[in-house]
């Protein structure tokens, strides 16, 4: 099998590490393969649509959900590096508010697979990065939420001086206290 499973402290959030080949060329890998998905996983997920961002230094994308039509992401940086969260929004989940953050870049070349009921978000931490991601459902622009991305209850440690760079809507995100939540 050519993906290596990192379990993480909330177990549904997983980091993938691809085998990698590389040598004085340069390097190839499988970026996602569906079977190997499923045997490292034990997941059976079908992705409908890939999105790509590139954003500077310090913008902080998130953190976005679809209170309907949720989506599972499989996450990666082909260039550059973030930091990259996950925050379980299940109520009924013994890791409900919780949040996990791991660095994603071009040069770990790591995956992180963010199940569906989770808020997602990412901030830049390089000078740019392109972020690739891989969704299970489509985007539905009324369904989508934002939590606030410093919101002291959840008590995310971002690798950030100062403010990030936001979207208007992910400046008025909500706190976990008044979100509207999976059960």
């Amino acid at each position: 099998m050519s993906l290596n499973v990192i379990p993480t402290s909330i177990p549904e959030v997983l980091i993938l590490e691809p085998k990698v080949f590389g040598d004085s060329r340069g390097f190839f890998f499988e970026s996602f393969n569906l079977k190997d998905f499923e045997l490292a996983t034990g997941l059976k997920r079908t992705f409908v649509q890939d999105n790509h961002s590139r954003s500077a230094r310090n913008v902080l994308r998130g953190l976005h959900y679809q209170i309907e039509h949720s989506q599972g992401k499989l996450i990666r940086v082909v260039a550059g590096e973030v930091f990259d969260v996950a925050v379980d929004m299940r109520r009924s989940s013994p890791n409900f508010g919780k949040w996990i953050g791991i660095t994603l870049s071009s040069e770990n070349k790591r995956q992180l697979w963010v199940p569906e009921g989770f808020a997602h978000g990412f901030v830049v931490t390089s000078d740019e990065a392109e972020f690739l991601y891989k969704v299970t459902d489509y985007w539905h622009p009324e369904h989508e939420r934002s939590l606030i991305w410093n919101d002291p209850d959840v008590g995310i440690e971002w690798p950030i001086e100062g403010n990030p760079i936001l979207a208007a809507k992910d400046a008025v995100g909500k706190k976990l206290v008044e979100a509207e939540l999976f059960d």
